[in-house]
């Protein structure tokens, strides 16, 4: 029988929630223990989603840019040729050198790295089944569970690795594909179509809903459709993929529009991009009765505490946005509650981001929210093609909105679609994190010419005094 080790904390899962807790956790004084089944540190995020997806999306971007783009500067190219391998090498070694880093902070930290697969034998007892450290047993007053999501699967598109992929799959393709039919307009959807697009391929979108980024504000997605479907990338809304044949020469899908017309489409690869589910599976949750929602997520109290008393959870496999950033401030908050400390997460504030090109940034309401809520809004907006900076560049697609309180002026969301727009939301995050007012933004100095301006200028534009419009 294998020596039970000691731990203040066991944490299961070292993607961005459970490395950032861990070593959090160790900063405060505790001795920690992050499990991982994976061969390297670092979860979906580093390893098959966020870094290697926004490897190939500035990589293709440039290959694009290169192609199309420069003339207008006065930059003369020859031929321009796209070498796949080097890219997907470049992606590779991104992804490699993070995925190290984090290894070295678990070193600095005091951390200790367990490879294998976990099973919670007991509230406060985790045993490594398989994998390096297989059969050894961890023993912790409390334990956290950060095993993440994977990519969901829908009846009758079954994973093959071929023909019919999922978004893990379409960061490795050997060759550049004619015709690639995306199932989803999220995120992880179009910005794995505008790599392929970038690189040649001919893109074509199947949604559900009525339009891209369900759920995000109405207005700025229908700005992004209509960039990308300049770019060439085409779009099928309010449209249900029935059944998916795989075959030689490609795949056939049989689909049914918003008028229950049914006809087939032809693709030689299908990517399946239609959300992510929590991964609670072979945890032994069940055998010591932590409970799970009708999705199977974990549910969790402002604590992060399942259930099962020694038992919390963070990140992906509990109910909430599945954003690498949301993860990693929950893993803070649980470990420095238990810590003792003022631990906490402000969902108001919580950034969300495509990067496709222009990007789509957004924090807080959307229009949509502040209506159904009953609320008085005053609404601002800017376009990016009165911002002198995005001018310079050539960028001049989409805008910037802000929303606000008309009562109070404090600001409630703001969405940006354009160049920059995932940098730019960090400043309306920490606005709405602080309770600013639109006067509170638009009073602020910024420097000229800088594309924060439109934000700004987006700010005066509430109070109908926006100057550059």
């Amino acid at each position: 029988m294998s020596k039970t080790e000691e731990f203040d904390l066991v944490i299961i899962g070292a993607g961005p929630g459970g490395y950032v807790a861990a070593i959090r956790a160790a900063q405060l004084g505790m001795r920690v223990a992050c499990v991982e089944k994976d061969s390297s540190l670092g979860g979906t995020c580093l390893n098959v989603g966020c870094i290697p997806s926004k490897a190939l999306l500035h990589s293709s971007h440039l290959y694009a840019e290169t192609k199309r783009g420069l003339k207008e500067h006065g930059i003369r190219t020859g031929a321009v040729s796209l070498d796949l391998g080097a890219m997907l090498k470049r992606k590779d070694k991104v992804v490699t050198i993070l995925t190290r880093g984090i290894a070295g902070l678990f070193k600095k930290n005091g951390v200790t790295h367990v490879k294998g697969r976990a099973r919670l034998a007991a509230p406060d007892r985790v045993v490594i089944e398989d994998g390096a450290d297989g059969g050894r047993t961890l023993q912790a007053k409390n334990i956290v569970l950060a095993s993440g999501s994977a990519p969901i699967e829908l009846p009758g598109l079954p994973f093959d690795g071929e023909r019919i992929i999922d978004s893990t799959r379409a960061l490795t393709l050997e060759k550049v594909p004619e015709h690639l039919l995306v199932v989803g307009a999220g995120a992880i959807g179009l910005e794995l179509g505008s790599v392929w697009s970038r690189l040649g391929t001919k893109v074509t979108v199947v949604e559900l809903t009525p339009g891209v980024t369900p759920g995000m504000d109405v207005e700025m997605a229908g700005l992004l459709h209509r960039s990308l479907a300049k770019q060439g990338i085409g779009f099928h809304f309010e449209t249900k993929v029935e059944s998916a044949t795989a075959h030689e020469k490609g795949v056939t899908l049989e689909i049914t529009d918003k008028a229950s017309v049914a006809s087939e489409l032809q693709a030689d690869i299908v990517l399946v991009a239609v959300g992510r589910r929590a991964y609670a599976e072979g945890l032994g949750l069940e055998e010591i009765g932590v409970a799970l929602d009708d999705r199977g997520r974990i549910p969790v109290d402002a604590r992060y505490a399942t259930n099962v008393p020694g038992v919390y959870a963070i990140g992906d496999v509990i109910p909430g946005p599945m954003l690498a950033h949301k993860a990693e401030d929950e893993g803070v908050a649980c470990v420095e509650l238990l810590a003792g400390k003022a631990g906490h997460v402000n969902y108001d504030a919580v950034p969300a981001v495509v990067y496709t090109h222009p990007e789509f940034a957004s924090v807080g309401q959307t229009e949509e929210q502040v209506r159904a809520a009953g609320i008085d809004v005053s609404i601002g907006r800017f376009p990016f093609a009165g911002n002198g900076r995005a001018r310079t560049m050539g960028e001049t697609d989409g805008q910037v909105k802000v929303l606000a309180d008309a009562k109070t002026d404090r600001v409630l969301g703001v969405h940006i679609v354009g160049v920059g727009a995932s940098d730019l939301i960090a400043e309306a995050t920490v606005a709405i994190e602080f309770g600013a007012s639109a006067e509170d933004i638009a009073r602020s100095i910024h420097a000229h010419p800088t594309l924060p301006e439109a934000l700004r200028e987006a700010a005066l534009a509430v109070d109908g005094r926006a100057l550059h419009l």
